[in-house]
């Protein structure tokens, strides 16, 4: 007997392509006799369903694994929403580059059937948390599996800010921003931005400045369990946002405290026996291959 009975889903509801891959994962997970519970948003644009509905947080509690089909993003958001329960995520790509999807749309009974049987492996990947206070009270909180970003918003102005690790000064940067990356996300916006790409395993955060106003100014990779404060300078000429995957997005005043850490809870990511880090920088990102 496979160690996932009952299996949730999460879906791109505005895509029609994940409607249909989301019509046939159920018509194959029902057929092989799985229990199958929709989360809320989902099943508004699956028609005609008799699966249980369920709130996304409530998934955790429910299922022994929860598919996520769309992109990259819609897995984030499920991770965000899911890490502290345990609960493994699956993904089925419905989306670009599909990094952490990594199942195609033709390949949903043959792969899926697989992990079901249990010819997978696992992967634990680390959040980070993120709270801000002014004066001392707390303002807002966040989460991430890719990232926390300080940046200008939509006004292009450069801001500046302190920056301290593990209670030690780093420096005062005027710059766009501040990228703060897991290994899960040094291969999305951290990438973009110049920082460099860190195996999922490394227990690490990497933070990579935007346009910095200096050239010596790089990407610093500090350990894990580090604790990484900004702190919001008088002197920035605009208030600087922000984000959470680009999800969560607070407005900051001078003097605010950005404190950004590592979750407690750990996220599980269920691959094909296949998978491969490297196999999908290759393919994701265009590597060339060797002819030897």
């Amino acid at each position: 007997m496979s160690e996932f009975q009952t299996i949730g889903l999460v879906g791109r509801t505005e895509s029609e392509s994940t409607v249909v891959s989301l019509k046939r994962l159920m018509s194959f997970l029902e057929g092989e006799g799985y229990t199958v519970v929709l989360e809320e948003g989902t099943a508004a644009s699956v028609m005609e369903h008799r699966v249980r509905v369920s709130k996304k947080e409530k998934l955790g509690e429910l299922c022994d694994l929860v598919i996520v089909v769309g992109g990259d993003g819609s897995l984030l958001g499920a991770a965000r929403a899911l890490a502290r329960f345990s609960v493994p995520l699956l993904g089925i790509n419905r989306g670009r580059l599909g990094f952490l999807t990594d199942i195609t749309p033709d390949q949903v009974e043959q792969k899926v059937g697989e992990v079901l049987s249990g010819k997978y492996m696992a992967e634990s990947r680390f959040l980070l948390d993120m709270s801000l206070t002014r004066n001392g009270k707390p303002i807002g909180e966040g989460s991430a599996l890719n990232d926390v970003v300080l940046h200008p918003g939509e006004l292009i102005r450069m801001i500046e800010f302190d920056l301290y690790i593990d209670g030690q000064f780093v420096y005062t940067q005027r710059s766009d921003g501040l990228i703060i990356s897991t290994p899960t996300g040094s291969t999305a916006y951290a990438l973009s931005g110049g920082g460099p790409i860190m195996h999922p395993k490394l227990d690490a955060i990497v933070l990579v400045p935007l346009n910095p106003h200096t050239l010596s100014s790089r990407p610093i990779v500090v350990e894990g369990s580090s604790e990484i404060k900004i702190v919001v300078s008088d002197h920035s000429i605009s208030n600087p946002h922000v984000t959470c995957d680009g999800h969560d997005q607070i407005i900051t005043k001078s003097g605010d405290v950005v404190r950004v850490h590592k979750k407690p809870h750990r996220l599980t990511l269920v691959h094909p026996i296949e998978h491969s880090f490297y196999e999908a920088c290759r393919s994701k990102l265009g590597w060339g291959s060797s002819n030897l």
